[in-house]
């Protein structure tokens, strides 16, 4: 039994420093060309982006569109797709030339499974890598219950638009794609997808994830237009997200610790485009802390305290400002020092408490 036949399915927008080595990526697969076809979806771009691709004609098939964002894209794309899967591709991103091979080989190896992701080169606007993020393990899921669903929420990462395989069976099962989200349609499209059909995630970086300035995904808090958005996607999903996975049969548990993560990401960024009131950053640092940390020991609670002193007393927007500025700086060693104080101080208190 040979590899499944494949398609390619590229979506881009503005990407003319970029879509060249897109398409060079996926025509220089190590897989049979006779074997896969490749298919761009133009977004509507206003720059070179088509005159680039229409080089690559007959190789390709272009197809232009009315701009409506990514989830409109894919949407027109997935039903043109000839292939029994379906690889997707950002425009500003390319692959690795043993992705597709790696992922189809995978999902012949594994009929069962309608969703196959796995990790990241990241890299600069010129190309260069900065780092490798991967599982550290194969990872499966079907979303059957609430361990599974905490499991699958890092697992996100892995499951994006150029790290993400489908079969085309499954994906249409999925569509059609809530119009709103403008981006985030790749997290929408591989939650439900898993729901339907279960997900691999593989060890393996097989594809280079670039930011740079034109990406609607990763930007600057500071920039109230991509901030807006994204807003709009993420709350998108809150609300759109329950009926599909309800369809897919996955339990109402499972469905809360999803949209709950995706909640509170959209609250964040609601409160840090300044629009609510320090009581409710309280609120949202408190569903997320709870989230992520259900068994924090007692110095990181403490820390906890303290960051939800300042978010009450500061306008959510500068909160958020001074959290961006914490993590890009990665300030963990002053989070460390207040907890091994709360350490010592407990011991001390227990060590009195039993004299």
């Amino acid at each position: 039994m040979g590899k499944p036949y494949a398609s390619i399915l590229i979506d881009t927008y503005n990407h003319e420093k970029f879509i060249e080595q897109a398409i060079a990526s996926a025509l220089e697969q190590d897989f049979p060309a006779s074997e896969r076809e490749i298919i761009v979806v133009d977004d509507e771009s206003t720059d070179r982006t088509g005159e680039i691709v229409r080089k690559f004609e007959p190789q390709l098939r272009y197809l232009h569109k009315q701009n409506g964002g990514q989830a409109s894209a894919l949407n027109a794309g997935i039903p043109e797709c000839r292939g029994e899967i379906v690889a997707f591709l950002d425009g500003d991103d390319w692959w690795e030339r043993e992705k597709l091979g790696t992922v189809a080989n995978d999902m012949e190896a594994h009929p069962e499974t309608g969703t196959v992701g796995h990790g990241i080169f990241e890299a600069d606007e010129t190309g260069r890598r900065t780092s490798a993020i991967a599982p550290e393990r194969l990872y499966e899921s079907k979303l059957r219950n609430a361990r599974e669903g905490r499991e699958f929420l890092p697992l996100r990462a892995f499951l994006g638009t150029s790290r993400l395989t489908l079969r085309k069976a499954v994906a249409l099962q999925a569509l059609p794609l809530p119009a709103e989200l403008r981006i985030e349609a790749d997290e929408f499209l591989a939650t439900v997808t898993t729901a339907i059909g279960g997900a691999r995630v593989l060890p393996e970086a097989l594809t280079n994830y670039r930011i740079h300035a034109g990406n609607l995904f990763q930007f600057s808090r500071a920039d109230a237009a991509k901030g807006g958005v994204k807003h709009e996607a993420l709350a998108a999903i809150v609300r759109e997200l329950p009926a599909g996975l309800t369809a897919a049969g996955v339990q109402r548990e499972v469905i809360e610790i999803l949209t709950r993560a995706v909640h509170v990401d959209a609250e964040r960024m609601r409160l840090s485009l300044g629009d609510g009131w320090p009581w409710e950053t309280v609120r949202v640092e408190r569903e997320a802390f709870r989230k992520d940390y259900p068994e924090a020991p007692a110095g990181y609670r403490l820390f906890h305290f303290a960051v939800l002193c300042l978010a009450a007393l500061t306008p959510p927007r500068m909160f958020y400002e001074l959290r961006g500025h914490y993590a890009a700086r990665n300030l963990k060693r002053f989070r460390s020092a207040v907890g091994d104080a709360a350490a010592s101080g407990s011991e001390v208190f227990r060590k009195i408490s039993a004299s």
